[in-house]
């Protein structure tokens, strides 16, 4: 996707008002489900991955570097997707949604 598209795509999502923590969680959920089911291969999650970094650049703050914010965005994309980091509810967030999710962005 062009810039010009994901930006787009970007102010569509804010629009709607899609909570990011529950999209997120339906999402590694459903990518997942589609992997053990022999639907989705590793170069389709691998552009998935990286749909979501394109993403996640709209926003990059300026006091991030664009190497560092891109290499921590897709180390910490890859810790979701394979399953090392666990997405579990938080009983302070209100939202039951992305306890691991949170650690992960302190952590990195």
């Amino acid at each position: 996707m062009d810039s010009r598209a994901g930006k787009e795509v970007h102010d569509l999502i804010n629009f709607v008002g899609l909570r990011a923590q529950a999209t997120a969680v339906g999402l590694i959920q459903l990518t997942t489900e589609l992997v053990q089911a022999g639907v989705l291969q590793d170069d389709a999650v691998t552009r998935i991955k990286a749909a979501i970094a394109d993403e996640l650049e709209l926003s990059r703050p300026s006091t991030v570097s664009k190497a560092e914010f891109d290499r921590t965005t897709r180390r910490r994309l890859d810790r979701l997707f394979s399953g090392d980091e666990k997405l579990t509810p938080s009983p302070s967030s209100g939202e039951g949604t992305g306890t691991a999710l949170r650690q992960t962005q302190r952590s990195s």
